[in-house]
């Protein structure tokens, strides 16, 4: 008899890495012949093998639907019982939960880094931020969750110490990378190489966050005529970052559907980050060959070894030892083979395993 799965995500489509995850599990249930349901409230308009059920939501604010949704969820698997509910958000209820954006708890935290204190403080008042943290003391702490995935020990080191679970529970699965697909990709990389010199990268939107204040001051600090920076991702202050980068070679591109011309061109991927439960650019910048420059919280420094990149304990150090590993066929093919356990169609064969030896 097949196995009944419930999935739940807000938001079921094309686009972002946790929507990646959840469509992937979703079809990979399927083909492994269970009874697959969907949970959302938004999906895109296409044919699935299996059932979705999309919850039009009536709240128009922010706390409203995260509320709302929670409660549509527990009003269906009321009705509809499951063999594994799978979360991928923040509900109040799961068997198994996917915390792919971390601990929030920990997220406002370490918002204190790079925000003023007023700032905070009035974070503290958000309801938004307090029905978030209900939520996930509710689902880490529910006694029927069987496993609570992280995707770096950083993350489980945070719920443990934060939440009341069984360390046994917490299975640590690095977010995986398209290895095998981003191939041609790699192979043509020397076709986009520039004569420039060095050249560094920066992937992500929220500037303030993503530390690129930090990373220009490195660079100037560093003082070095032949490097540049390219800049991918939006910001609504982005002025301001032109303005502390004059003077330097960098280069504001805004964001893009397509950030592989970015990493075929680049030495160095940097990722001063103040918070990142897994950066999926540290893994997609590793198969593209980069040293990659990562700050000690995000999560997917684990992966990176003395060989392929480096932690920023003082950003210009960081950055002098970036620029001793410029990219070549030899080191870009060795940087390359160091996550290729990593390729996204293994990790999510981890994610069955485990989820169907628990059930």
């Amino acid at each position: 008899m097949s196995r009944s799965i419930t999935i739940l995500k807000s938001r079921f489509s094309k686009q972002g890495g946790a929507e990646k995850y959840a469509r992937c599990l979703a079809e990979s249930f399927h083909q492994k012949g269970c009874k697959v349901t969907v949970l959302t409230t938004e999906s895109d308009q296409l044919k699935f093998p299996f059932e979705v059920i999309s919850h039009k939501l009536k709240s128009k604010t922010s706390v409203g639907k995260l509320w709302e949704f929670d409660s549509f969820c527990k009003n269906y698997l009321e009705n509809h019982p499951s063999d594994i509910v799978f979360g991928n958000d923040r509900n109040s209820f799961q068997t198994h939960l996917r915390a792919g954006s971390g601990v929030h708890r920990s997220f406002l935290e370490h918002r204190k880094q790079f925000e003023p204190a007023w700032l905070h403080f009035r974070h503290k008042l958000n309801p938004l931020h307090a029905s978030i943290l209900k939520l996930e003391k509710k689902g880490f702490e529910h006694p029927e969750l069987k496993v609570l995935f992280a995707n770096s020990h950083l993350v489980k080191q945070e719920i443990l110490s934060n939440y009341a679970i069984a360390p046994e529970k917490i299975q640590v699965i690095h977010n995986g990378v398209e290895w095998s697909k981003w191939q041609e990709s790699f192979d043509n990389w020397q076709t986009h190489k520039t004569d420039k010199g060095f050249e560094f990268l920066f992937l992500g939107s929220n500037f303030e966050r993503k530390g690129l204040g930090r990373l220009i001051a490195g660079l100037k600090a560093l003082n070095e005529p032949n490097i540049h920076l390219s800049v991918v991702g939006k910001d609504k202050n982005q002025k301001k970052f032109e303005q502390m980068a004059k003077g330097l070679h960098v280069t504001f591109h805004g964001p893009q559907e397509d950030v592989r011309p970015f990493l075929q061109r680049a030495d160095s991927l940097v990722i001063p980050s103040f918070y990142d439960p897994f950066a999926n650019a540290t893994t997609e910048a590793l198969a593209m060959g980069l040293f990659v420059v990562s700050s000690k919280t995000n999560g997917g420094a684990e992966v990176l070894t003395p060989t392929t990149g480096c932690i920023i304990e003082d950003m210009k150090a960081a950055l002098e030892i970036a620029l001793q590993h410029p990219k070549t066929p030899e080191s870009a093919q060795s940087i390359r083979n160091s996550v290729k356990h990593l390729d996204f169609s293994t990790q999510l064969r981890s994610y069955l395993e485990i989820c169907l030896s628990t059930s």
